[in-house]
Formats: C-alpha cells, structure tokens, sequence
C-alpha cells in the first residue's frame, strides 16, 4: 500500500484514522501528538525563561517508550533556553534486565548530551527486585512492589534534582487500559486522583479541557506527553529512528488483571478500531468531573511518614511499611 500523505511505501495502517503512513510521516505524526500534548496541556509555564527555566525531569527506563518521549523532547526544545532535561534511570536489581536497558539510557543521554542521572533499590533501600520476588512477605505481584518503589525513588530524586515536572513515558495503550480497571473497580476517588496527578491540563494549557489541574505542594507533578500515541507506533518509532531501545519485557511482569485488560483492549481496538481514543476522550472528562465533586489530591490530608518523612496520607508511608515486611522475612 501507498503512504496516504506522500505516496510512498506505507510501514503502518492506522486502522482508528483509515490513513496509510510511510516511515517519515508515521515518525511526523508521532511527534506532531507529542507536540500538541506539550501544548494542550500547558507543561511549558508562561513564567518560565531563560533565567528562571522550567526544570522537567524524564522517568528514563531504557524501554521504548521512555527513550521516544527523552528523544523528541530534546529534539522540541534543545534550543529553548527556558526549558532544562534531565534524566532519571533507576536500578531495581533484576538481573540480566536492568544492566542492558541502563546500557541504552547512558547510549542514548551521551548522544543527546542529557544529564543522566541512575539510582538503585540497593543504594536506597538495601534490597534488590530478584529477592523481593523470592521473600514476597505479603503475597503480591512483583509489579505491586516495584509500583511503590519506583515512585518514590521519581519523587524523592525528581525534588532533589529541582524538577518542576516529572515526565514518563506511558502511552496510549497504557493510560486507557488504566482508565478501563480503574473503571471497572467503581474506583472513583482514582479516577479523580488521576486527573489531578498526571491527566489534568497545567494553567496556560489550550486543549479543550474545561478544568485544570490543583496546584500541588506535596509531590512534583507528573505528566505523560506520549498518551495520546499507540504503543505500536512508538515501536516503530524507536526503529526508525535507530534509537537505543532495550525493547524486552521484565521478567517479573505478571500483572494478571491488567494482562486481561491488555487482552481485552487488544480485542475491542482490532474489532472497534478507535476505542483506546474513545476511551480516554471520555475517560478525561469523567475524571475531570470527579475531581471536581471529590476534589482529587486538593482534599487529602498529607502529612509526613513517621519513619522516612515522605508524603503520605498515613502515619507510616507504603514503602516503608513494605521494607519493614521484607526486614521481617
């Protein structure tokens, strides 16, 4: 088939939009989507300048995703003084998997001249993912664990390192399946959370969102560029770009309820194409409107854990409680 834009060779039928795409105008509307999300969602403040820059912090994984989103980004704003990228890698010590991806965050932050900065589970917390798995003192998933460390070592490092904003790379398959369970748990206080965590427009935003985002003084704000883009041609994204990609699933990923919201997506997007946009096209609005009657993050009570003094809503913080559950095996 012919790419519908120029006629040459097309790599990528998107079925949701009916458009054959060949290798330059996939890789174009991939970072036209990037673009307007950056815009819709107000990330560049209209107080930021070239003495008083915005600081965004990149989740940098090694995978995919993460590599794209550091990728196009500094290609956007390399020449934008008011604007500083720095990325945050993480070591959660899962032997023959975290070695190689880190390997491509260091290819890829050498290339751009990114400062990089890497943490490990073992230098904050002494313990290492392969025998969290092993000891599993509470019966979860590995995924359950790494979820709770991995934030806050992002959250810790993104405030130490001066970050106005924290950014990851979930994409559009990611957010809506997100959007699906936390739906299908009736999970409404989420759904509100999440519109003021990572959904919700920043002040100064153009996209057609009616509400923006509360301030937040208790964690750096996140936000996910990529959301708007299919995994799949993020992938073909990575390759065309020659990106340095580690493109391996973790070993301990075994997230049994999202696997068959995975599959359940897979199967309404190839019968239905268009229901991951349809999907968060409503799923945003509904959470908008959660945020609005349970007021999201604005009405929780945070203080500060009585161990490690980070943000929680508890006496004692999730990650600590896991880490006493683990001292204790």
């Amino acid at each position: 088939m012919e790419c519908d834009k120029c006629g040459s060779d097309a790599v990528l039928h998107a079925a949701y939009s009916g458009l054959y795409l060949c290798e330059d105008h996939l890789c174009r509307a991939v970072e036209k989507r990037l673009r307007r999300r950056v815009r819709e969602d107000g990330l560049v403040p209209d107080g930021a300048t070239p003495d008083d820059p915005e600081t965004w912090v990149i989740g940098l994984s090694g995978g995919k995703d993460s590599v794209v989103l550091t990728h196009i980004l500094h290609d956007v704003f390399e020449r934008d003084p008011r604007i500083e990228i720095v990325a945050l890698s993480i070591h959660e010590g899962i032997e023959g998997y975290r070695d190689k991806s880190l390997e491509a965050c260091e290819e890829l932050t050498d290339d751009l001249g990114i400062r990089h900065e890497v943490v490990s589970y073992e230098s904050e917390f002494g313990v290492q993912m392969d025998d969290v798995v092993e000891d599993d003192p509470e019966g979860m998933a590995a995924c359950a664990y790494c979820g709770v460390f991995r934030r806050d070592v992002l959250s810790r490092y993104a405030e130490e390192l001066g970050a106005d904003k924290l950014l990851t790379g979930h994409n559009l398959d990611d957010e809506a399946e997100t959007a699906l369970m936390n739906f299908l748990e009736g999970d409404v206080d989420q759904i509100a959370k999440h519109f003021e965590s990572s959904l919700g427009p920043f002040e100064g935003g153009d996209g057609p969102a009616e509400r923006t985002r509360e301030p937040q003084d208790h964690h750096i704000p996140r936000a996910k560029p990529l959301r708007d883009v299919p995994e799949k041609e993020i992938a073909l994204y990575a390759r065309f770009r020659d990106l340095p990609a580690h493109i391996t699933e973790c070993p301990h990923a075994a997230e049994a309820y999202r696997g068959e919201i995975q599959d359940l997506m897979l199967g309404l997007e190839q019968n239905h194409p268009g229901t991951r946009h349809s999907i968060m096209a409503g799923y945003e609005k509904l959470a908008a409107l959660a945020a609005d009657a349970y007021g999201g993050d604005s009405e929780t009570d945070f203080g500060e854990c009585d161990n490690c003094g980070a943000p929680t809503a508890r006496d004692r913080c999730r990650k600590c409680n896991l880490l006493e559950a683990l001292e204790a095996v």
